[in-house]
């Protein structure tokens, strides 16, 4: 294996783990989002 081909696949698991990360967290913060409506929606009023 050449220097660049594993400099190359380091970069793309990278981009893959980001990716992850970002999806992970953006539904984590839409479920957060869920729960707020939810919760407001069935307080005792």
């Amino acid at each position: 294996m050449s220097e660049g081909s594993e400099s190359e696949r380091w970069k793309e698991r990278g981009v893959a783990l980001r990716v992850f990360v970002y999806v992970f967290a953006t539904h984590l913060f839409a479920g957060f989002i869920w729960i707020l409506f939810y919760v407001g929606e069935h307080a005792k009023k």
